[in-house]
């Protein structure tokens, strides 16, 4: 998923439901809600991206995705 420092919600073009995962990048940070009405997390850009270079390289518990 690629981010935008325009402040816009994005969700994964995988996504085939509402239930999705959406992000915002903007300010240095990036937002993360479960849906558009929920809570949001905020976490520095630099934690944003290693976690995502994380779950991309599998080291994360999980499948590797695809």
């Amino acid at each position: 998923m690629v981010l935008h420092p325009d402040g816009r919600w994005r969700k994964s073009s995988r996504c085939e439901s509402f239930e999705c995962v959406e992000v915002a990048a903007g300010g240095g940070q990036v937002l993360v809600r479960a849906a558009a009405d929920g809570p949001v997390l905020r976490y520095p850009t630099a934690a944003w991206q290693a976690f995502c270079a994380a779950v991309k390289a599998g080291d994360c518990g999980g499948a590797r995705p695809r």
